[in-house]
């Protein structure tokens, strides 16, 4: 299922399936609340946002409530996290997924929130996007790539190339807005050359990981996997993730790969992954891009969990294409 994509004088709802609205400074909320009004879109929020509890989310009953809250009001257009966190998988039992199912419409965060976005996918087969949380909207210098690929996958559903952005950024904007070091893009690192179309799944890997051998992992038949890891994944972290999920069985459905940039914290360099890669047998006769613009790095694209992709890199020719958004 694909939803309904949105346009100008859409209602939108935030909820936190993660962690609180109560993290998040006035300054930045009053930011998100504006691009959210330049786009034609009136905001409300689920009315458990703004609890918060030792690990900085709520109660698995709150977060479930408004999930539901949002999923059955006919009025609201699309369904955004609020950002990121550590337990969004933490609910997932406690969904009926009919509510979902019954419901369709645009659900959009990443990070944590990886876990969601791929089980509502398994269990539903709503697509779904991976993409800035109400958070990411409040970033008030650079935005203008991440903003633009927002646009293009959820506003409309014409396929798009996705292009490198111009510049990028590891600042910890939300902590000072205006003191911001943008990096040139150096652009795609095509790791192994190929050929590839498939569902788009994954995100998040040490997320995406803690769906395995439960009812919430999605069939990797004819996938194309997108992954990305945080500053706390340093190379062996993410070499060990990654040979996990080549470990399962279902793997073999894998058509390719697109990993996201790595953090500074990380100290992954091109020469560190491209030996990761290479080191992994499975990953042979799959074609390889890195360096593309998500994860957790500024700016970032949108894309759908569950739409289709196209990824090329042959004979000088590199193009990585949303197909089914």
């Amino acid at each position: 299922m694909i939803p309904q994509k949105l346009k100008a004088g859409d209602t939108v709802q935030v909820i936190a399936p993660a962690c609180s609205l109560g993290i998040i400074s006035q300054e930045n909320r009053k930011i998100a609340n504006q691009r959210f009004a330049e786009m034609g879109l009136k905001v409300i929020f689920g009315k458990h946002v703004e609890e918060i509890d030792l690990f900085a989310s709520s109660s698995i009953e709150s977060r479930v409530e408004d999930l539901y809250e949002a999923f059955c009001n006919p009025e609201v257009k699309a369904v955004f996290a609020v950002i990121g966190g550590f337990n969004s998988n933490q609910i997932l039992k406690y969904i009926d997924w009919n509510v979902i199912k019954n419901n369709p419409k645009i659900f959009c965060g990443f990070s944590d929130i990886t876990a969601l976005n791929n089980a509502i996918f398994a269990k539903t087969g709503l697509v779904n996007y991976s993409g800035p949380a109400y958070a990411t909207f409040g970033e008030k210098l650079g935005f203008d790539y991440t903003w633009e690929y927002f646009k293009k996958c959820i506003f409309s559903n014409e396929p798009f190339e996705i292009k490198p952005s111009l510049k990028w950024s590891d600042d910890k904007y939300y902590l000072n807005q205006e003191k911001r070091k943008f990096i040139q893009n150096e652009g795609y690192l095509i790791i192994n050359e190929g050929e590839a179309e498939g569902t788009i799944l994954g995100a998040n890997l040490c997320t995406f990981n803690l769906l395995q051998g439960t009812e919430f992992f999605p069939d990797l038949k004819n996938s194309l996997l997108f992954l990305e890891d945080d500053e706390t994944s340093k190379a062996v972290d993410f070499d060990r993730n990654l040979q996990s999920l080549i470990h399962l069985p279902e793997f073999s459905g894998v058509r390719g790969l697109v990993l996201g940039r790595f953090q500074k914290a990380t100290e992954m360099t091109n020469e560190k992954l491209i030996k990761i890669i290479k080191a992994k047998k499975e990953l042979d006769d799959l074609p390889v891009f890195a360096n593309v613009d998500f994860g957790h790095t500024q700016s970032m694209i949108t894309f759908p969990i569950g739409g289709t992709a196209k990824m090329l890199a042959k004979e000088g020719k590199i193009e990585l294409k949303i197909l089914k958004v």
